[in-house]
């Protein structure tokens, strides 16, 4: 599986992702983030308003078990943490002292 990722440290999203499930056949906007400390793969959903005004959520892809979901996160994981060693974060603090930056 190739995994291909773009910076974002927009919150708690860290980076978004684009993985070629399949020669040519990508899967966009698999999402990185960093709740609590912890690194968290959240999968595209399709959300649309049900009949009764409710939003009902969709899931993109879906796994047979739980036990693949957990070990294509745990790939997604380490290969973030791959390419994070080699392109660091660069924070941009906003001076609040009130002087000049």
């Amino acid at each position: 599986m190739k995994i291909h990722f773009r910076d974002v440290q927009s919150g708690s999203v860290e980076a978004r992702a684009m993985i070629e499930i399949a020669e040519g056949v990508m899967l966009n906007e698999v999402t990185v983030l960093n709740i609590d400390g912890e690194l968290v793969i959240e999968f595209p959903r399709k959300s649309f308003q049900g009949k009764a005004h409710r939003t009902i959520y969709l899931d993109i892809v879906t796994f047979e078990d739980n036990d693949k979901r957990i070990i294509w996160e745990l790939e997604i994981k380490d290969a973030y943490r791959e390419w994070r060693k080699t392109n660091k974060k660069i924070l941009i603090y906003e001076n609040t002292t009130g002087g000049s930056v």
